[in-house]
């Protein structure tokens, strides 16, 4: 599969088969997490791998994710980011800001991988940060981004609209 396609192809997959991701396979996707750019080239991500039904049923009890088909999700990835840039960035760094940033970029490299690997994902911004962070024992210089759920699909959505080119570009195209 071609970029391209990878791209036109990823959809926000909600509702999951039993089946499991392999190790191989969660390494494959953080391999391409990890190849993602970032400011100083500073990689200031890392990926707490939650793959154990205990784990997510603690996760369940504590209501710490808003939508509930996130605990149905064989994998859940947690996103979390530190301000590990070099001392001669600080003057630069918008503290948390640049970080979140370089988190996306190496987050669409995942979930890109996942598409070529007929792996569906979700993006999920709904969660009970502080939750998170105690209940998995999170490092406090680490801020929780976001989540990644991901599963072999069980829907084949359709695409969602899209703005036209002419209504994201300011000024002239």
């Amino acid at each position: 599969m071609k970029v391209k396609e990878a791209i036109e192809k990823r959809r926000s997959i909600r509702a999951y088969t039993d089946r499991t991701i392999d190790k191989e396979t969660i390494n494959e996707l953080l391999q391409a997490a990890r190849l993602g750019p970032s400011a100083y080239n500073a990689q200031p991500w890392k990926f707490m791998i939650i793959n154990q039904k205990e784990t997510i049923s603690k996760l369940k009890e504590n209501n710490v994710f808003v939508q509930d088909f996130v605990y149905t999700a064989p994998l859940i990835i947690i996103c979390c980011v530190s301000d590990e840039y070099p001392e001669r960035a600080k003057e630069y760094v918008n503290t948390g800001k640049l970080s979140f940033g370089d988190m996306g970029l190496s987050s669409q490299n995942l979930v890109l991988r996942a598409t070529e690997l007929g792996i569906g994902s979700c993006y999920i911004g709904l969660l009970d940060r502080a939750k998170i962070k105690t209940i998995l024992d999170i490092p406090q210089n680490y801020d929780v981004t976001y989540a990644i759920v991901l599963g072999y699909p069980a829907e084949d959505p359709d695409p969602k609209p899209r703005k036209e080119l002419k209504d994201i570009v300011i000024g002239e195209l």
